[in-house]
């Protein structure tokens, strides 16, 4: 059964995925691409701050912290 493409800050604390598409343009996206975000990516939500934005992730060997806005335009699929 394939795994359904649901947006990053939908992605349960600890549980990782895999980048499947950007959403986002301009700027944001550029910053994204930089960071390594791309198709195929392992990702995983580590903690949340305590007001719930932003979120730390997990990305390429590093910790990175996104905001909601951001992570809503991120799609992932659920590995396992």
């Amino acid at each position: 059964m394939k795994s359904e493409e649901i947006p990053l800050n939908q992605l349960p604390i600890g549980k990782k995925g895999f980048v499947s598409r950007l959403l986002s343009d301009g700027a944001t996206r550029k910053r994204l691409l930089d960071l390594g975000i791309i198709d195929g990516t392992e990702i995983q939500p580590l903690y949340k701050s305590p007001s719930g934005n932003p979120v730390a992730y997990f990305v390429r060997g590093a910790v990175i912290a996104l905001r909601y806005d951001v992570s809503d335009r991120i799609m992932v699929t659920a590995a396992g």
